[in-house]
């Protein structure tokens, strides 16, 4: 009898994606592909310091004595092996065969994760991850805690994500019910011309094609600020549908040369895992608007036969007949979703302003001029605000005139001659006819949600940003969003869900009423030493901030905020 050789190792087990259906359809040319693709994956094994020790069929088991160079190995795999593989990782004991075979649970655990594994992906154990220091391990993101096929065991897997040094973070998967109707998130297209300025171009054909779909009633789209957070982001299709919680993805490609333009795309079905339709549109700048219409009608098709074109071609008109105006207008837009600081907001003016020069009756260049006008007031980086306050209600009246048909002009005008003054009711019935018009835009959402809680009227500002959220989950305007949504409750009196909601409050322009509302929602939770403490890190309000509260019409807003500064303080004082 010989002893039994132990030993820790870090596993990697992966197999080809779809092998039994490859092998149904023709066997011969997927023998040979994986005959070739044990080759490319000796050779990644070898590079990280691996070894292959067992193969069957589809299958292989690799062994590393590094936890980060088996995680380098698996990504390199997930991302070059074709036919796709699936892949997982785990460290744990191994027995050691004599003739070189590993076996035991710590094999079995990296196997039952690559079953979980998508195609071209790779799960990762959190053993693994615990052990493994530096820019990879910022790379896995959590997928949750897994109970793996026959094993009672759970574990905490992770997958890879966007770095956690990037500007766009990839949280954790949220359970989101699949909505009735037929649904589609836009992912962002790569630029094929590997231009770095050139992404405000990718960006604008994502925002057109997703503002088109977002305009049948027929249809749930996730908005397109979530699908521009998706870039650079490495996951599989599948997980981040089924993150966003949408039925289908759209992606797709986009290479620019001189004047010409060729957009490829790929509609993908999350259940069937396989490309459902992709088409590829030639045309030049000068006509790129109807490669547009095109694309989004031939979107709408596939996904809701009974959409009519006609339906499609209203909502996808173009904003402007001259494709120089409509470049600054996306360079404007790229500088205004970028940073709300003055020289973004200033150059995001001056693209908007050449716009509208090139094109007098650019509608949503002037809505977006007076918006971004409207935010330099806010924000005091106005040197003149009186000024300001000028342009941005000018040019939200004359996007009015020009838009009267269009949700989002509706919706930032609307949103900025509130900010200036206008008549409640005037505004009302703007986001009436915005909504009306667009009841998918999460832009729409987002400007009448503010309203909505400006003008007294809590719980239809609740509704709306609770929608806006819905469409838009990833969303870099989250924490005003977030934070609408609890000052919303905080307004109703549902202290206990307004607090948490309070807290993103804090990473907005206007951190000190923050920290009021989350003082005085302890106050009325009777959370005596919280809110005591909370009160006593107050700052004065600033001239500004007093200026934001004076925007809520409705004099017991400030009642409420004062009365649970009260009980906050001890005493019946009033801030």
């Amino acid at each position: 009898m010989t002893d039994t050789t132990r030993k820790l190792a870090t596993i990697v087990a992966l197999d080809v994606a779809g092998y039994s259906a490859r092998t149904e359809a023709d066997e011969a040319r997927t023998t040979a592909e994986v005959a070739a693709l044990r080759k490319v994956i000796e050779a990644i094994a070898a590079k990280h310091g691996g070894r292959v020790f067992n193969t069957a069929g589809d299958g292989f088991m690799l062994e590393f004595g590094s936890s980060l160079s088996a995680v380098e190995a698996a990504a390199e795999l997930a991302s070059k092996c074709e036919p796709k593989v699936r892949v997982g990782v785990h460290l744990g004991d191994v027995v050691v065969q004599p003739n070189g075979d590993l076996l035991g649970h710590g094999v079995n655990v990296a196997a039952r994760l690559m079953a979980r594994s998508e195609p071209g992906g790779a799960l990762v154990s959190g053993a693994v991850r615990q052990s493994i220091r530096g820019p990879v391990a910022e790379r896995l993101v959590s997928r949750g805690s897994m109970q793996l096929d026959k094993m009672a065991e759970i574990i905490e897997a992770f997958a890879f994500g966007v770095s956690a040094n990037s500007t766009v973070a990839v949280p954790k998967p949220v359970a989101l019910a699949m909505p009735e109707k037929p649904s589609i998130a836009v992912l962002p297209f790569s630029d094929m011309t590997g231009a770095k300025d050139q992404d405000y171009f990718t960006e604008g054909m994502l925002v057109e094609i997703v503002t088109a779909l977002s305009a049948f009633p027929s249809l749930f789209v996730i908005a397109h600020a979530a699908s521009l957070s998706l870039r650079g982001d490495t996951r599989s299709h599948t997980l981040i549908a089924r993150e966003l919680g949408v039925r289908y993805i759209l992606t797709g490609s986009v290479r620019k040369s001189g004047d010409r333009v060729r957009i490829s795309v790929e509609l993908l079905d999350e259940g069937e895992r396989t490309p459902i339709w992709t088409q590829r549109f030639d045309g030049t700048l000068e006509d790129v608007f109807a490669l547009q219409d095109t694309v989004a009608n031939a979107v709408a098709s596939q996904i809701e036969p009974s959409i009519q074109a006609a339906e499609v071609r209203r909502a996808t008109q173009r904003p402007t007949a001259d494709p120089g105006a409509y470049d600054l207008y996306l360079r404007g837009l790229h500088a205004q979703w970028s940073n709300y600081d003055s020289e973004s907001l200033l150059k995001a003016i001056e693209c908007f302003d050449q716009a509208i020069e090139r094109d007098p009756d650019f509608a949503l260049a002037h809505a977006h001029v007076s918006n971004a006008h409207i935010n330099m007031y806010i924000t005091s980086h106005a040197d003149h605000p009186d000024e300001a306050l000028r342009k941005a209600k000018e040019s939200a009246q004359r996007a009015e005139r020009l838009g009267s048909n269009d949700a989002e002009v509706l919706a930032f005008a609307a949103y900025s001659l509130f900010q200036c003054g206008a008549n409640i009711a005037v505004v009302d019935a703007m986001f009436d006819r915005a909504l009306a018009l667009n009841p998918g835009s999460s832009v729409v959402r987002y400007c009448s949600g503010w309203f909505y809680l400006n003008a007294g009227r809590p719980e239809a500002a609740r509704a709306e940003f609770e929608i806006g959220l819905r469409l838009d989950p990833r969303s870099p305007f989250w924490g005003l969003l977030t934070a609408g949504l609890g000052i919303s409750h905080f307004y109703l009196r549902r202290f206990a869900d307004a607090l948490p909601l309070l807290q993103p409050m804090l990473q907005t322009p206007l951190p000190d009423v923050g920290n009021c509302l989350i003082a005085s929602c302890l106050g009325h939770l009777g959370r005596r030493e919280e809110a005591r403490t909370a009160v006593e890190r107050l700052a004065p309000l600033s001239p500004k901030d007093e200026h934001w509260l004076g925007f809520h019409r409705d004099p017991a807003f400030r009642e409420l905020i004062n009365e649970g500064l009260a009980l906050a303080a001890g005493d019946s004082a009033s801030r």
